[in-house]
């Protein structure tokens, strides 16, 4: 039997995260479900969860460079993407690229998000998916899919998408992709992911499955695992 670990939620890094807080969920809809120390999250009306974490010494991103470059984004659904964006720059967002359907800003903290036309998307907007800048998109796909137990659904030139349980990762084809070098503040993560494992032994055992996939040790507790994926990105394992 494969040892899968659960996606929990992304987590995004900041400076000031009770004001990007307030940011996504006044442009989002969403609530807060979480607020403690140097940590808050979001929940949107489906259920999925996008958290944000206090970085003293974080560095913006700077969208569309390689030299300060993203790592990760939010692709958000909404119906009405243009009367969005406006919301979105009067909530303090700066607006960055155009495209027929999408439009691409940077919150209050630098970290580039889409918003992208669905029609009949509702009145709350939805998380389409965590997507996550790779040097190949479809080898970071394939591991992610093995450890998180979810499904490759695409699989193309610009990149690869993973779904399972509600929630949806997409790997972006970055041609000079720049690694994170965690806790290199110089080199920021911006984000990581957040999976959940039932106990001490499960951790175990995913963090076994983990490095058997590609992934490195980065740092650990008690209760969690810090890795790096093949691509460098710093995810966390841990029990609830």
């Amino acid at each position: 039997m494969t040892v899968t670990g659960t996606l929990e939620l992304v987590a995004l890094d900041a400076t000031d995260i009770a004001g990007l807080a307030s940011f996504y969920a006044e442009l989002t809809g969403w609530q807060t479900v979480r607020n403690v120390d140097g940590w808050i999250t979001l929940r949107a009306g489906d259920g999925q969860e996008v958290a944000f974490q206090q970085v003293a010494e974080h560095i913006p991103p700077q969208w569309p460079g390689q030299e300060r470059p993203q790592q990760v984004h939010l692709d958000l659904l909404v119906d009405g993407h243009e009367e969005a964006a406006q919301r979105a720059v009067a909530l303090g967002a700066t607006r960055l690229a155009d495209g027929v359907t999408w439009i691409t800003l940077a919150d209050p903290a630098g970290h580039p998000f889409d918003l992208c036309q669905r029609d009949g998307a509702g009145p709350q907007m939805q998380l389409f998916a965590v997507t996550i800048d790779a040097p190949d998109a479809s080898a970071l796909a394939r591991f992610y899919a093995s450890l998180l137990g979810m499904e490759v659904t695409y699989d193309g030139p610009e990149g690869a998408l993973v779904a399972g349980g509600g929630k949806s990762l997409m790997f972006q084809q970055v041609g000079d992709y720049t690694q994170p070098q965690w806790p290199d503040p110089a080199h920021p993560q911006q984000g990581h992911l957040d999976v959940i494992v039932d106990d001490p032994g499960h951790l175990k055992a995913v963090e076994a499955r983990a490095q058997e996939l590609g992934a490195t040790r980065l740092a650990d507790g008690a209760t969690w695992i810090t890795l790096a994926d093949p691509a460098g990105h710093p995810f966390d394992l841990s029990i609830p």
